[in-house]
């Protein structure tokens, strides 16, 4: 049994230490081009390198995805940002066009190079290519079973490494090479910015009835025929563990922080459990099944590990999310009055029960005992998004604790 690391999103440099602090192994993020999340905040090269510098000082580390589709004109700026990254050095570069790996291997050869989903990486063979070629990883793309992923394991070299997307949204196209964006919007998401048609309402028209909208029902709700639930594997930990598996991915690059916090702590504490007692695994199933909920979701599915799913296992019939907590803030420094500083993302009030979610798992019901702006005026509640507050929950808190209330 390999031992697999808990590979974890960040959107933003906030976000990367939390994924920090609540238990990921490591982090990948985008840089400001070259990414397939343009719409996500990304990063800056300052914040890159302030990123991996509080990342390895917790022995964590950080990968930046480069996975566009590449067109020529693409290319020399490519060039000229994995030249800079050089000087960075992240742990990897995330890649799925051969072009611009091979930019890579010539301008930084000593940064890893880790072969993206969306090169459609189904079979051995092609582990064995990109092997050859000096990829130190490839991720498997999302349509494989444990059985094809297992038979990969045996029949490619033992340092190659295999990721696996074990938890997040789907993809309805394979292996996320879709055209629909640019086709209704022109936006490509080869290029990084996706408009998510798959989550749109659809209707049939006949050719000859034009504005004549024809609805193919599901059910009252409408039709989503595109749209995939969630995956998420917290009840498989054994079979991902014995699959040969090195890195185990979570999507996400777009999330809050109070999701990444969730997801990290969760399998984490999962990872860990099975690792020290199967037995014990089996214990805390409860507890990861509530703690895994308390995300924003899409209903899950455990996609194609078990083989290929049903329409009902994988297609669900609205486009919202299940949102059982707020997103708060995160828990800063402490001042010389006691209060602890927080930039707020959600509004609540004095007298009001939220929860504070600790990286170790616990997660405790306490009251808003004051609220105070920067300027040292007591406030009664905190209605502006990103507004810096100073705080009295009543008991003493920690840094990158977060803060979310119950819906």
């Amino acid at each position: 049994m390999r031992r697999p690391e808990l590979l974890i999103p960040a959107s933003s440099l906030e976000v990367l230490k939390i994924a920090v602090i609540y238990g990921a192994d490591a982090v990948y993020i985008g840089g400001e081009a070259f990414g397939l999340r343009a719409k996500a905040k990304n990063f800056s090269m300052e914040e890159i390198k302030e990123g991996i510098a509080f990342a390895h000082a917790h022995d964590v580390k950080v990968y930046i995805t480069a996975n566009i589709l590449a067109h020529n004109g693409d290319l020399d700026g490519v060039r000229e940002y994995f030249a800079e990254l050089r000087e960075i050095k992240p742990d990897a570069l995330i890649i799925s066009d051969p072009g611009v790996y091979m930019i890579a291997k010539e301008v930084c050869p000593k940064i890893e190079r880790h072969i993206s989903t969306q090169a459609n990486n189904t079979n051995y063979g092609t582990y064995r290519f990109w092997y050859e070629q000096g990829a130190k990883r490839v991720v498997s793309a999302r349509e494989l079973s444990l059985a094809e992923i297992k038979e990969i394991r045996a029949n490619i070299p033992d340092d190659l490494e295999i990721e696996t997307f074990i938890h997040g949204a789907m993809c309805i196209s394979y292996s996320g090479r879709c055209l629909l964006s640019n086709y209704f919007t022109g936006r490509d998401a080869n290029q990084g910015a996706c408009t998510h048609p798959c989550r749109w309402k659809y209707a049939v028209v006949e050719e000859k009835r034009p504005g004549e909208y024809l609805p193919v029902y599901e059910n009252e709700r409408g039709t989503y025929i595109f749209n995939s639930k969630d995956l998420c594997m917290i009840e498989h930990i054994p079979e991902l563990m014995e699959s040969g598996i090195d890195s185990f991915k979570i999507e996400g690059r777009m999330k809050t922080a109070l999701y990444v916090a969730t997801v990290a702590r969760t399998y984490r504490r999962a990872i860990d459990d099975y690792k020290q007692s199967p037995e014990l695994y089996r214990e805390h199933m409860a507890w990861y099944q509530e703690q895994i909920s308390n995300c924003t979701y899409r209903q899950f599915t455990t996609g194609f590990f078990f083989g290929k799913p049903s329409d009902e296992a994988q297609i669900y019939d609205n486009n919202t999310y299940v949102k059982e907590y707020t997103y708060l803030g995160i828990v800063g420094e402490r001042n010389e009055e006691g209060l602890y500083r927080i930039e707020q993302r959600n509004k609540f009030s004095v007298g009001e029960s939220i929860e504070v979610m600790k990286p170790d798992g616990a997660n405790i019901t306490v009251t808003v005992q004051r609220i105070v702006d920067e300027e040292g005026n007591d406030m009664e509640s905190a209605p502006h998004p990103k507004q810096v507050l100073y705080i009295d929950l009543g008991q003493p808190l920690a840094m990158y604790d977060i803060l979310r209330r119950k819906e």
